[in-house]
């Protein structure tokens, strides 16, 4: 049951592919989805050998990764198209906003040379290098299970910076979101680079020490230059060397309860940032402190949205299913270490980790729990278990697979083989 509901997701994932390239990657993403990278290490031939496969469909499974007519777009397309017909997953909603998660993630290739950016590892507390990848995903749910479904795979290339790289998944955001949907990042993007990018409407997580301004100049004193900018509006008290900065006094307090708990609101409202001077064609902002007791530190959440506390704290809760997808890749999936070093397979076989994670979450989400043994009495829906599944059982070799997922079988006959094929000829006299 799991293994051709899984099939059946794959096939509708590569179908529309050029023939041959699609059935390569039908079984790229299958060893991705049963572990055999995590049992070979990342390395891709050992993952594709443990399926059972000839040695000339490994290596056509290597050409397509290296040089296959296609990109990571066209899968995602028909992998959201097939999880929205089955009508499982439905997209939050919060008072008419649906949330869209970003982040940035990166596979750390340390001694990989080439254009390849650099990225904060916490583990490190430096910038290592790797290959970087910006994610914007749409939040819904399976029942009680949040599941993210991918929309955008953005790649680092040029060797930019995990800086260049937000900055652009900011501008790709403006492009594609729609109007009733609400960008939502954690800390690490200002309220400046959203605002330059475009963004129409987000909610970021901000810093304990943020401030901002208002936009209304304060009164004007007897002595000195007229004032420019507003009041500063300090969230949150903090200690400055040996004196105590106090809090700016809330416009509005708000208390609601969240799973049993009653979490206060405290609520400032038109606001520009600090480094803005007063003017009317300034974009204003809200900051909202959440106090919830199962937390000691406040959240500080900062928006444009004109909804309620209650629903922009709920829908800065459904930001963590994005970062289930790359912690499902790497040390699950076993792709977090790679052997790979053509030009395109370094970006591409991220991205079919990153596609595969998202589609193992969802068929964990709608397939019945399977128990690791006869321990697990009450078996949860995790991909882990599912994926122990598909590595148990072997690949039916007689499942009737899609008409157009087969091998190519071109005329080669005519074509130079071996060193013939790759000699350099002597260009004919005045010829170009």
């Amino acid at each position: 049951m799991a293994i051709e509901q899984a099939i059946h997701l794959v096939e509708l994932v590569v179908r529309d592919l050029p023939v041959g390239t699609n059935l390569a990657l039908f079984w790229l993403l299958w060893a991705i989805l049963c572990g055999a990278f995590l049992q070979s290490r990342g390395a891709v031939f050992p993952a594709l050998q443990s399926l059972g496969l000839r040695r000339a469909q490994i290596r056509r499974c290597s050409q397509a990764l290296r040089k296959g007519a296609w990109t990571i777009d066209a899968l995602l397309q028909p992998f959201r198209a097939a999880v929205r017909a089955q009508g499982r997953w439905q997209p939050c909603r919060y008072e008419g906003f649906h949330p869209v998660a970003g982040d940035i993630t990166a596979f750390w290739r340390p001694r990989l040379k080439g254009r390849i950016g650099k990225f904060f590892h916490p583990l490190a507390q430096r910038a290592v290098p790797g290959v970087g990848f910006g994610l914007l995903v749409n939040v819904g749910r399976v029942g009680n299970i949040r599941i993210p479904l991918l929309r955008l795979i953005l790649r680092a290339e040029k060797g930019i910076s995990q800086k260049g790289l937000l900055h652009r998944l900011l501008r790709a955001c403006a492009r594609i979101l729609m109007p009733d949907e609400v960008l939502v990042f954690d800390a690490g993007v200002s309220v400046a680079e959203v605002q330059e990018a475009g963004v129409r409407w987000y909610l970021l997580r901000g810093r304990e020490n943020c401030t901002a301004r208002r936009n209304q100049l304060p009164p004007r004193k007897k002595r000195g230059h007229p004032p420019e900018y507003g009041e500063l509006v300090r969230p949150l008290a903090r200690r400055y060397r040996d004196r105590t900065l106090p809090a700016t006094p809330p416009d509005e307090e708000r208390t609601f309860v969240y799973q049993g708990r009653e979490v206060c609101a405290q609520g400032y409202h038109g606001l520009v940032r600090s480094d803005q001077k007063v003017s009317a064609d300034n974009a204003t902002f809200s900051i909202w402190v959440f106090r919830d007791p199962a937390y000691r530190k406040p959240l500080v959440l900062i928006t444009n949205l004109p909804v309620s506390p209650e629903a922009v704290f709920r829908l800065y809760r459904e930001r963590w299913p994005v970062e289930q997808i790359p912690q499902v890749a790497k040390p699950l999936l076993g792709l977090e270490r790679q052997w790979v070093f053509a030009p395109e397979s370094i970006w591409r076989l991220p991205e079919l980790a990153l596609l595969a994670a998202n589609m193992l979450l969802y068929l964990a989400a709608v397939l019945p729990p399977v128990p690791t043994g006869f321990w697990d009495r009450q078996p949860q829906r995790s991909p882990g278990r599912l994926r122990r599944v598909l590595a148990q059982g072997e690949f039916p070799q007689d499942f009737p697979l899609d008409g157009r997922i087969r091998e190519k079988h071109s005329v080669t006959a005519h074509l130079p083989k071996g060193v013939q094929a790759h000699r350099r000829q002597k260009a004919p006299p005045g010829g170009g």
